[in-house]
């Protein structure tokens, strides 16, 4: 008996070193910074040509899906784009709001601030893509709630995401 109170205590001793361990380096990573681009100072900042998505005379396309379980993703038509990660736009370019996947709606969220004219949510799906134009630089954060048709209450998929829009000139 003896033996398994030593193996118990040892065990729950590495648990406890490991668990330190991950969240020392997670906080390393984060350097004390939001997870979210928004809370930045500077959210221009990271809108590079590989995060930039359209442009005036291009749309900019944004697959939206509903993945396993309770989740789901925005992924902007940029090659290797990733899913959920901030991406950028300029003043005057068409975003398209689209999913790719059979018998999908979705809505989007901006709450009291978006950068589109659109008033409300923008409500969608698979056989209706919805275009709005950028129309306000800023950073702004979007919920997005995605449901495959037939699924049951509480089965769709959410997730958050941010968009930040760049002045023409950027």
């Amino acid at each position: 008996m003896r033996s398994q109170s030593k193996l118990a205590l040892g065990f729950s001793g590495l648990l406890l070193s490991l668990s330190l361990a991950s969240f020392l380096v997670a906080n390393a990573r984060n350097n004390g910074s939001s997870k979210y681009v928004c809370a930045e100072t500077n959210p221009a900042s990271i809108c590079t040509a590989s995060n930039r998505c359209g442009s005036i005379s291009d749309p900019c396309v944004v697959d939206l899906k509903r993945r396993g379980g309770t989740s789901a993703t925005v992924t902007p038509d940029i090659p290797n784009s990733k899913s959920n990660f901030p991406f950028c736009v300029k003043v005057g370019t068409t975003v398209r709001w689209q999913s790719s996947s059979k018998n999908t709606g979705f809505i989007l969220d901006f709450g009291p601030s978006s950068p589109f004219d659109a008033s409300g949510a923008i409500i969608g799906g698979s056989d209706r893509p919805i275009s709005v134009v950028a129309k306000r630089p800023g950073c702004y954060k979007f919920s997005l709630g995605a449901c495959i048709a037939g699924t049951i209450y509480g089965m769709c998929g959410s997730t958050n995401s941010e968009i930040v829009v760049t002045s023409a000139g950027n």
